[in-house]
């Protein structure tokens, strides 16, 4: 029996089969599942092509899917010719097929060194960790950045804060030390009935306050070691008198005015002791001690071997260095002082509470931002 329509010459593709219907329908149902298939895939692959601008290649995938859509024409025609016998066009169309294959397979092989250097999931995946990590650190670097940044410059505003409170304690130490010097000219010219006893006594006390303001100046500009304060005014009757003076006693860190009040006293003492104890008599013995203990300080200067006329003399004197000693420096620290005159020696001891003597404590340590500029600046390290 007959099935289709010839088409010139040619006989449909039905007659092969017989026109069995069973091989009829399995051929066209066959045909038809590819045909479907071949013609979705394409789709898919122009959807992700629009969607995803990035996909590497896109030239190759589209040409996958045209070879793809070829495929699934051919088989199309495939259906046709079972009972229509348009084998020219069919050539034509496996033409075109063949064309897209062949551009496709050598696209496809020029890119073999490309598409094999392109990097795999897994190696997307640890890049994007590695990568995510490093965020993660420099995130970290920045904070720990952004914290130092704060804490340098909340150090600048102490430091400036710091800066102009010495600056204005400089001021006021300096004029409470030319008040101080006022003071001893006047008082000192007072007591001298001749330039020539005026001028000794005075620069002897000037000299007792450059030697306490060097022991300050040596350590961290608001303190002195109370060892180098007494070595310093006992330097000229060691340097004389030799094992006849000595002093013993703790180091105990002092305020300016402990320096400089505790240096115009001690040099009082060696002035009088090199007028009437050891400079007069060639003999005798001068010892000097303190004590810190609990909340007093005690400072005991210990004198010697005088004449009896000398120490007589000593117990009546009422110039300005015995105010200056009995008066003027307890007053300074808070404290008081006694001088007690026996015959041939002389003790002379001043008790101040220890918080009017010692340095303040609470004062931030010299290796701050503020002692380092000051340091660094003005050449005092």
């Amino acid at each position: 029996m007959h099935h289709g329509i010839e088409f010139g010459e040619y006989m449909p593709h039905g007659m092969c089969l017989l026109w069995k219907p069973w091989l009829v329908i399995l051929w066209a149902g066959s045909d038809l599942l590819i045909f479907l298939s071949y013609t979705a895939i394409p789709f898919a692959l122009f959807s992700i092509l629009r969607k995803r601008t990035e996909v590497p290649h896109p030239v190759l995938v589209a040409l996958f899917a045209s070879f793809i859509l070829f495929c699934g024409l051919t088989h199309l025609m495939g259906i046709v010719t079972l009972w229509y016998p348009i084998y020219p066009y069919v050539g034509v169309l496996k033409l075109a097929t063949g064309l897209v294959s062949v551009t496709t397979a050598i696209v496809l092989f020029r890119l073999i060194p490309d598409i094999v250097h392109l990097p795999s999931h897994a190696a997307l995946k640890e890049a994007n960790r590695e990568l995510h990590d490093e965020i993660t650190a420099h995130r970290a670097t920045l904070a720990s950045l952004d914290i130092k940044v704060k804490q340098r410059t909340r150090e600048l505003e102490d430091a400036t804060t710091k800066l102009a409170v010495q600056a204005r304690e400089m001021v006021h130490r300096s004029s409470n030390l030319l008040t101080v010097v006022q003071v001893l000219a006047a008082q000192t010219a007072e007591d001298a009935s001749r330039t020539s006893d005026f001028l000794p006594a005075l620069t002897g006390r000037i000299r007792a306050l450059a030697d306490a303001t060097r022991s300050i100046t040596r350590n961290d500009q608001s303190s002195a070691d109370l060892v180098e304060v007494v070595e310093a005014g006992l330097k000229v009757l060691k340097d004389t008198y030799g094992a006849n003076v000595t002093s013993s006693g703790p180091s105990l860190m002092i305020s300016p005015t402990a320096a400089q009040q505790l240096s115009l006293a001690l040099h009082e003492l060696a002035t009088n002791t090199q007028k009437y104890g050891l400079g007069a008599t060639g003999g005798g013995k001068v010892t000097v001690s303190w004590t810190a203990d609990k909340d007093e300080f005690v400072l005991v200067w210990r004198e010697e071997g005088r004449h009896v006329a000398d120490t007589a003399n000593l117990a009546k004197s009422e110039g300005f260095g015995t105010k200056l000693l009995n008066v003027i420096v307890p007053a300074m620290l808070q404290g008081e002082a006694q001088r007690k005159v026996e015959v041939g020696s002389m003790v002379y001891c001043l008790t101040a509470p220890l918080d009017a003597v010692r340095a303040d404590a609470n004062r931030s340590d010299t290796t701050s931002l503020a002692d380092r500029i000051i340091d660094e600046n003005l050449g005092l390290a």
